[in-house]
């Protein structure tokens, strides 16, 4: 497949790139995004930990009923 000479003067040298951007700035914006990432991912740990901390809570409490309706003698409402 050939190129027509406007596609050609169209296509990015590396000359036209070299003020884009450069190893610093790149540097810092990768630094931005993986800090942001770093965030992003502590919040879900933490939201990953209190769903644990929140079912163990219910199992307890789910057997201290149980236990409360036994020594009652109560019929549990749902079964």
């Amino acid at each position: 497949m050939t190129i027509t000479p406007e596609q050609f003067n169209k296509i990015a040298t590396k000359k036209d790139l070299e003020n884009f951007y450069n190893k610093k700035e790149m540097d810092q914006k990768f630094d931005a995004v993986l800090g942001a990432m770093d965030m992003v991912v502590k919040k879900l740990d933490n939201i990953e930990h209190a769903f644990v901390s929140n079912l163990a809570a219910h199992d307890r409490f789910e057997k201290r009923l149980t236990r409360i309706e036994e020594h009652l003698n109560l019929n549990p409402m749902f079964n």
